[in-house]
């Protein structure tokens, strides 16, 4: 599943394919794709229409256009691709936007379990993401210890919560919690003033090394670089990972590094 920083890769692939280029046609391949809204819906709504800066917020990726907004959820597979009109087509490429400049962008996605859906203003995309906390990589720590003290059940789920930290996933909310020395199931509410400091800390530096990478890195000094191991070792203690599912997510932690209390 795309997390924070591979949605804020496509972001940059956006700003740097479409801002300040003009839609000359929108060619829907697959209208599976399309949330809310139909395939001559979006052509009207955008052909004409010039890009401007781009904007993240969480997992969900906003192409602004001084009128409607592009709103754009990746899934599990989702990804953009700019190239040339001219390019070959791959068979996942769900919709073409043809810009000035002789640049395309491409919505390409396997499953199509996300999509596309379109803003025809500010209450439009309020109501689409209205229920988000706020953003990781922007909260500041007094509002990052808040949204902790005031939820209730484990640590990981919390963290996984878009509807209390917008833009952390399984992988991103594993490496931290294993960063900061904290059990995943660990009640989010018990969590001491220097445990949320702590934990604050470690997601604000993970997550400037993935936005760095474009993706939450598999790196040997990396809990992720180990996750998938047959015999998953801590890359810091030596120590065997443990596997278990928390909330209907594959969870791995270190027994030694991440004790309880």
């Amino acid at each position: 599943m795309p997390e924070l920083p591979d949605v804020e890769g496509f972001r940059q692939v956006l700003e740097s394919c479409a801002k300040g280029r003009v839609v000359r046609r929108v060619e829907v391949r697959d209208a599976g794709v399309l949330r809310g809204v139909g395939a001559r819906g979006l052509r009207d709504a955008l052909e004409g229409r010039r890009f401007g800066t781009p904007q993240r917020r969480g997992k969900w990726l906003l192409a602004r256009t001084g009128g409607p907004t592009l709103v754009l959820h990746f899934g599990m597979t989702g990804r953009l691709v700019c190239g040339r009109p001219d390019d070959a087509v791959e068979a996942h490429d769900r919709v073409l936007f043809t810009l000035s400049g002789d640049r395309q962008l491409r919505f390409r996605d396997q499953r199509k379990l996300h999509g596309l859906w379109l803003a025809h203003d500010d209450s439009d995309l309020d109501r689409l993401l209205g229920r988000q906390g706020p953003d990781a990589m922007a909260v500041d720590r007094a509002e990052f210890e808040a949204v902790l003290s005031s939820r209730r059940g484990h640590l990981k789920t919390a963290l996984t919560d878009q509807s209390a930290l917008a833009g952390l996933g399984n992988l991103l909310a594993d490496e931290i919690l294993w960063r900061a020395g904290l059990r995943p199931d660990r009640p989010a509410r018990q969590l001491t003033q220097d445990d949320r400091r702590r934990l604050y800390s470690e997601m604000r530096r993970t997550l400037r090394s993935a936005v760095s990478a474009g993706c939450v890195p598999p790196r040997d000094s990396w809990l992720t670089g180990h996750r998938d191991d047959p015999d998953p070792r801590c890359p810091r203690c030596g120590g065997s990972l443990r596997r278990s599912r928390m909330a209907g997510r594959g969870t791995v932690w270190c027994p030694r590094c991440q004790p309880e209390g």
